[in-house]
């Protein structure tokens, strides 16, 4: 170690403090992390890009400093969906502070990264209180049953008003209006489950109106709209 002359000179004197870092709560413990590999939990983290036309949300499941398990869900924009097959393989397997400092392609899952590191480092994740966190999986788990993200796409106009296009239940087929010209409610179709009934061999026709669903007061409605067309 090299010192400039100024600290050569300089007496030693004795350090009276020397307690360690603050002890931060990970999977149900009080932990004091000296190192990155005593880091471990559950968290999420959102990003966005430079110009903001589109997000990601990252999810990270961490034992002992290594990222197992990775779920990368992204929303507003094309190129995104390739980055982040991309920086789901490359995520899968580093340190937390590889990943931090490794290029994953798309600047909203980089900004991602870093908000996430955040929250681990600083005892913030999902599974602060759990005991010994969630398996590997856990964060698969946020998809629910058929595997897909929940998605919301809402549209209005001053001059038309509201259009909901999709809800988390599924893509919206029409809306139920009131004498008012208010929406009361709607009825979807739950894509997932019709794709899923229909590679098990359902008849696409049947597939389709097994899956559709209702929400509110649809049958109330005395009006009812495709809102992507009227």
């Amino acid at each position: 170690m090299e010192y400039s002359a100024e600290v050569s000179r300089m007496c030693k004197v004795a350090r009276g403090v020397s307690h360690g870092p603050s002890p931060i709560p990970q999977e149900g413990k009080w932990v004091k992390c000296f190192d990155v590999k005593n880091i471990c939990g559950l968290s999420h983290g959102v990003g966005w890009c430079a110009p903001q036309q589109g997000a990601c949300k990252l999810t990270l499941n961490v034992k002992n400093g290594t990222i197992e398990e990775v779920l990368i869900e992204t929303v507003g924009c094309s190129g995104m969906t390739h980055s982040a097959a991309m920086a789901a393989e490359i995520l899968s397997g580093k340190t937390m502070l590889e990943a931090l400092n490794t290029d994953l392609v798309c600047d909203a899952i980089n900004v991602a990264m870093r908000e996430i590191f955040n929250q681990f480092i600083y005892g913030r994740t999902q599974t602060a209180f759990s005991v010994d966190g969630l398996s590997i999986g856990g964060g698969l788990q946020d998809l629910g049953e058929n595997l897909c993200s929940q998605v919301g796409t809402m549209y209005s106009t001053k001059e038309k008003g509201v259009r909901f296009l999709e809800m988390t239940e599924g893509y919206v087929l029409s809306l139920a209006l009131d004498e008012n010209g208010e929406v009361i409610g709607y009825e979807f179709l739950k894509t997932p489950h019709m794709i899923d009934a229909i590679k098990n061999g359902v008849d696409p026709a049947k597939a389709y109106s097994q899956s559709i669903g209702k929400y509110g007061r649809y049958d109330e409605g005395v009006k009812f709209i495709d809102p992507r067309k009227e």
